[in-house]
């Protein structure tokens, strides 16, 4: 698993914005548990699921329910570390922050990225042709 992230983070497009977070992990699981069959039906990499799959001898259903822990406790430590002063300025924050919003939202109900459907098209239009200012 840890190789698999150590090659899955470079490689998933997030590196130029991983100078900005150290929140990525999260989105990465989140990305491998949407698009994971559709990838192994295409032929593509291995993913997190299988490699954690592999490395802990355990079924896919549990590699699910730990990816989610680990996505529910990544959004607790965030949650938590944005209540706390820090040296860091707010508004710097503030973008990671929805930076991570932003990707939970692409992948919460599937693969937003790759399979762009109704739901997404709505989120869109709704922040760039509807938005309330």
């Amino acid at each position: 698993m840890e190789e698999y992230m150590r090659i899955a983070l470079p490689s998933s497009g997030y590196s130029m914005l991983t100078t900005l977070s150290f929140m990525g992990m999260g989105e990465i699981l989140m990305d491998d548990m949407t698009s994971h069959k559709f990838e192994q039906k295409r032929g593509h990499v291995a993913s997190g699921i299988e490699c954690y799959m592999k490395q802990y001898g355990v079924s896919e259903e549990q590699v699910y329910n730990e990816f989610h822990n680990q996505i529910m406790h990544a959004w607790m430590d965030i949650n938590q570390e944005c209540l706390r002063p820090t040296v860091v300025p707010m508004p710097l924050l503030n973008r990671v922050l929805n930076l991570s919003r932003v990707m939970d939202v692409i992948y919460k109900e599937g693969d937003g990225y790759e399979h762009l459907g109704k739901v997404m098209k709505n989120n869109i239009g709704s922040l760039l042709i509807d938005s309330i200012v």
